[in-house]
Order: C-alpha cells, then structure tokens, then sequence
C-alpha cells in the first residue's frame, strides 16, 4: 500500500508536479527508522528540488490502437483509464474465482483445440465451460497462483486462447498438463543452500541475488521461483519473503561485509512491487557500499504493465531515475532487466515505456524463457530479439526452461536451444544477440547451452561443469540438465 504521506499528497493535489514527486521519494526514505535511511538521503529532503525536465514528466501520448477494447469486458474501458497504473491495479484479475468470472465474459461459446484451426460444430473445438472447468482443475495442480494484469490479459486472442502464446504462458490448463520428469523440484536451482541469510542468494563469487518480496504484477506459471513467490496453492506452501526491516537489514549487511561482491540483483518477486520510497532506499544503500559497482533492478512490469512508466500520477518511474542519477554521480551503473518471451506481448504502450527509459539514460536488458509452443522456432525468437533492439532493449539471455515443477508441458529438448542460437546467430549485430544459456539444475549458475560436456538424445541427459563456481564443494562437480520425457520417448521413435 501507498505511504500515508503518498495519499495525502496525491488526495490533496491530484497529479502531482515533478518538483512534489521528488521531495516525495526524499521525504519518505528520511521518514523511515533510523537504521533504514541513511544520513545523506534524509538530507536530500532539504536539497532544493532541480529544474523539471522532459524526461521526468511522462510527455503526453500519441496514442495507438486501443486495442484493449477488442476484449468484451474492456470495450468501453477509454485510455486515460486503461493506461493508468491504479486503474490496472484494481482491475488485476488474481485467484481463481475472478479468472472464472473473466473468462465467463470474454470466451466465445467455443474455442479451438490446441493446434486446430476450429470452426463451430468442428470435433476439435472445446466449449467455454468445458474450457473454464479445464482452467480451475489447472490452478489446482499448478505451482503457482494466477495474477494476471489488464494489460497482459488484453494481448491474447479470446477467440483462440489455447493456441494463444500469452495464454499458454500463464493460464493453466489442466489438459495440457504432463506428468513430470522425477528429477523436477520446486527449488531446481538450490537457491535456498546458496542463501547466507534469508533472501539474499550468493553463488557466484563477485555477484548476489537480493530478494526482497515475494510479490509480482503477474504470476508466470514457469517461475524458477515457484517455492516462494505469489500465494500458496494446493500443492505448494511458499516459503516467506515478506518485505520486512529485519530481513532486508540481514541481506543488505552480509552484501556490505562480503568485499568480493561487486554486482547485486534486486529480484524477488519482482522489483515493480517495491514501493517507490523502498526502492529509493535499496537503490541508495547499495550506492552507498565501497565494494558495489553494479547493480540491477528486475521486473516483468515493462512487459505487463508498461504504463506505469508513463503515468505521471504514478512516481515508480520517478525512483528509479533518482537511483539512476545517484549511481551515475558515483561512477556506478545501474540497470532494469526485463522479461519478454513473446512479440505479442509487445505493443505501442510498451515501446513509449521503453523510449522513456531509453531517454532517461537507463540501460534496459531482457531475460527470455524459452517455452514449447510459445516461443521455440527460429521466426517467432528472431521477431522477438530484433523487436527489442529496435526498443533499445538490450536480448540479455535466452534461457532453457528450468526443471521446475509441473510445467513439463513447456519445457523443451536441450537440442531447440542449441538450433535455435546456430540458426539466429549472424542475422543480428553481435551486440543484440542474448546468450542461450542453462542454469544449471543444483545450483552450477548459469553456462552457454553449446558448452556442454555431452549431450546424449537418446537418454535426454545433458552435462555440464562451471568452473568458476566453486561454494558449497562445487568444485569439478558435474551437472545435468535432463530433457522432458515425451520429448526422448519421440526421439527414441517409441510411442
């Protein structure tokens, strides 16, 4: 929730001007504990506010297709109420009655089956209720809660959702459900063995990963963090990862004691969710430390909720900029890494929100999954990368989908990455390219899928080694990434 200082202001003044938003990002770290505002962000609060800038006040749109209004629900719905944050926030579909009700709404009387084409009275079409019913006994079995922003929402195809790739990535359908591999867990990456103290996950030498909530505007059902992020379900209890003083105070004090960290990843969950003041704060706190010369800022919010990064009523974006410039007058950068998986999921929404990023100074990278029937042929990766170059947003990496739990169904052979990067290297700028990488099960980090040791298609197994990990008697140890098992059963020509 807002501070109370935060709704005053916006209650009292409505949209407020940069020089407000500014002291307010000030005013509110100087109010939190002693322990939790460092002396020279209180000051800030003193300091005279700069001169408004264009890049700190959201220039107003040239707008595009409204192309929410193409879901029944949202017809009506104009862009000053869809393109704003608050808006989206109260309108967040989350949990499985709502989804019901949504889906009740928006789905034609019939939709096509997975990879039928479909026409009314066709023997591969699935009624809405059947579809609706297929959805719930997903949830069920699904690791991961359902929250899914308007936004996100109104980038699929109602008429045709299975075959939809934003659908396939979120909502689960139970249908398409594959037993999994024995060797999947919750926790594939063995973050928590890797963890000093709750919450901060150090496995490489000069970098750690900083996790202070466990929240995010959307739930991916492929989530490598699927033990702790979003709320419980039927099959999983979350591990806690409540944003509290006590906790992000432990992890920002081991990354201060530990002289070899140099590079820190503010994760969770997903950065969008911290508070503009937290944000703030972290963001200060680490350019504060001797030993930090980069850090980062995840979140999935450009990508599910761009507008916020155009909404002048909103001061997330403000805060990052604050953090920005601090990190820049200390000679450190900062950055956003983003996660898009799909063209579609890219509009003229996100690509203004990626221009004011841009102008902002702020280096904006992107981390792909790599999911079957969503984004794994050559086209569909391609328009992808060269989308978000276009965007000025950097194609970090491309990931092999980890061996989490019950997404069997999206998971890929090792042999897709690897033709995937052979056929798409060459046809972009070297600088553009992403790295296809796998993040090795057990906690190796992440390796170029092309480096492995061996791979054998027949038995689906996969090796690797990661040399320069070596915590927790890593060394020389050998890891393997294990393909889903439909996918050796089709490649040994058994049934």
């Amino acid at each position: 929730m807002r501070s109370a200082f935060t709704r005053r202001l916006i209650l009292a003044r409505g949209v407020p001007s940069l020089k407000d938003r500014l002291a307010l990002t000030a005013r509110s770290v100087a109010t939190l504990p002693p322990r939790m505002a460092p002396a020279s962000m209180a000051a800030t609060a003193a300091q005279p506010a700069p001169q408004e800038d264009p890049v700190s006040v959201a220039p107003a749109m040239p707008m595009g297709e409204e192309f929410w209004r193409k879901v029944p629900v949202w017809k009506d719905i104009p862009a000053e109420d869809f393109l704003n944050y608050a808006w989206g926030i109260k309108h967040t579909v989350q949990g499985e009655g709502k989804l019901a009700h949504f889906l009740e709404q928006v789905l034609p009387d019939q939709v096509p089956m997975d990879g039928v084409a479909g026409i009314n009275n066709n023997p591969g079409m699935q009624t809405r209720d059947e579809l609706v019913a297929d959805v719930l006994d997903g949830i069920k079995t699904a690791t991961m809660s359902t929250r899914m922003t308007p936004y996100i929402l109104s980038r699929i195809d109602w008429s045709n959702p299975r075959n939809d790739p934003v659908f396939r990535q979120f909502i689960p359908v139970k249908s398409r459900m594959l037993p999994d591999h024995p060797k999947l867990t919750l926790d594939s990456l063995d973050e928590h063995a890797d963890s000093p103290v709750s919450g901060l996950v150090h496995r490489y030498t000069d970098k750690a990963l900083f996790l202070p909530t466990s929240v995010c505007p959307t739930y991916c059902m492929f989530c490598t963090r699927s033990y702790a992020v979003g709320g419980d379900t039927d099959s999983v209890k979350k591990a806690s990862m409540k944003p509290t003083k006590r906790r992000w105070e432990e992890a920002l004090a081991y990354v201060e004691s530990q002289p070899g960290l140099h590079d820190i990843v503010v994760s969770g969950g997903d950065a969008f969710y911290l508070q503009p003041e937290q944000l703030a704060y972290i963001g200060k706190r680490l350019v504060e430390m001797p030993n930090i010369r980069r850090f980062r800022f995840a979140s999935k919010g450009l990508a599910v909720a761009p507008a916020r990064f155009l909404d002048n009523k909103d001061i997330w974006f403000q805060a990052l900029t604050f953090v920005a410039k601090k990190a820049r007058e200390a000679g450190k950068a900062m950055a956003l890494h983003t996660h898009f998986n799909h063209p579609n999921e890219i509009s003229w929404v996100s690509e203004q929100a990626a221009r004011r990023l841009f102008d902002a100074g702020i280096m904006v990278r992107n981390q792909t999954v790599l999911m079957r029937g969503v984004n794994d042929d050559t086209a569909t990766m391609s328009t992808l990368i060269r989308r978000l170059a276009d965007n000025n947003i950097f194609p970090y990496y491309v990931y092999q989908c980890d061996m989490v739990e019950k997404v069997e169904h999206l998971r890929t052979p090792l042999q897709t990455i690897l033709d995937l990067e052979a056929q798409i290297r060459g046809s972009i700028a070297g600088f553009m390219m992403p790295q296809f990488v796998v993040d090795l099960p057990g906690g190796g980090g992440k390796r170029l899928a092309c480096s492995h040791l061996s791979y054998d298609r027949t038995t689906g197994v996969s090796r690797f080694m990661a040399p320069a990990v070596t915590g927790r008697d890593k060394a020389n140890k050998v890891y393997e990434y294990y393909d889903p098992v439909d996918s050796v059963v089709n490649a040994n020509g058994r049934d």
